[in-house]
């Protein structure tokens, strides 16, 4: 059986050292998981060629709205998200799902296990950035019972679809802007979750921002390169756990092996592998 992921560009990702490590620990020789430009405009063609080898896809960017559009069965998640990161053929067609939401859940529990001084749950999270990311990261609160999210953005007319994720969901708090961006909005959040680019958060925001939370929570920098980022490094310096985008890619690439084998991921052998490919130190699997 064959499985691909499909995005552009694609050729720093680790996805493949993930797929391939769980179909070899799985006993699964013969399947294979390469990585294929492919932009969203293409990807439609590219996914009707496909025949019966063909296990599942992976989807990154930009291809992931294309992707939840060329579906013909979608998974709630996935049509509130308004993406699909996964298609799975079935009945002569393909399944999308989010799995995305899986790693930003999986993620934020793997943080908050990491210290058992944390009594608290997942309650109130503040969500940085208002792209696609930001979506998932709604979703992901929402699975693991978050009761209202913050959104920081930097413009509330450019972030309807965001906030209507975030409604979608149940949350229904004003969205703030940087420049309304105060202390306060933090000094209760369980958990503050960055999905804005590398360079939009200096070594003085993010410790401002950092030095506000309470000490029961934590904080997870979709950024993974370069890494440490700023906001990473101050909440470290503060003892508060960190998860980053590589934490997310292996937790939501435990649905995807899934979905694509109809077997249970390997979640050791997946993190192992992947922490071979990276200085960055990954979160312990929950147990």
């Amino acid at each position: 059986m064959r499985a691909a992921l499909l995005g552009s560009p694609v050729a720093h990702s680790r996805s493949p050292v993930l797929h391939r490590a769980a179909y070899a620990a799985l006993g699964l020789d013969d399947w294979t998981y390469e990585a294929v430009e492919c932009t969203a405009e293409e990807l439609p063609r590219w996914v009707a060629a496909r025949d019966a080898s063909w296990a599942g896809l992976s989807v990154t960017m930009p291809g992931k709205r294309a992707a939840l559009e060329l579906a013909s069965s979608v998974t709630p998640r996935a049509r509130r998200v308004g993406a699909a990161n996964t298609l799975v053929p079935r009945d002569g067609g393909w399944a999308a799902d989010c799995t995305d939401v899986d790693g930003i859940a999986g993620a934020l529990r793997a943080a908050r296990v990491r210290d058992a001084g944390i009594a608290a749950g997942i309650t109130d999270v503040v969500v940085l950035g208002s792209g696609a990311t930001a979506c998932a990261a709604i979703a992901g609160v929402f699975e693991v019972g978050s009761e209202s999210v913050t959104l920081v953005v930097r413009d509330v007319a450019r972030a309807a679809g965001t906030l209507a994720v975030a409604r979608a969901h149940g949350f229904h708090r004003r969205p703030v802007t940087w420049d309304d961006l105060d202390v306060g909005h933090l000094v209760t959040a369980t958990s503050l979750i960055n999905t804005t680019p590398a360079d939009a958060i200096g070594p003085g925001l993010a410790e401002r921002l950092v030095a506000a939370l309470p000490p029961w929570s934590v904080v997870l920098d979709a950024v993974y390169h370069p890494w440490p980022t700023p906001l990473a490094a101050a909440a470290a310096a503060r003892g508060l756990p960190v998860a980053t985008g590589l934490d997310m890619l292996l937790h939501q690439a435990f649905g995807q092996v899934e979905q694509f084998t109809g077997l249970p991921a390997p979640r050791e052998a997946m993190h192992e592998a992947l922490a071979a490919t990276t200085d960055v130190a990954l979160l312990p699997l929950p147990g």
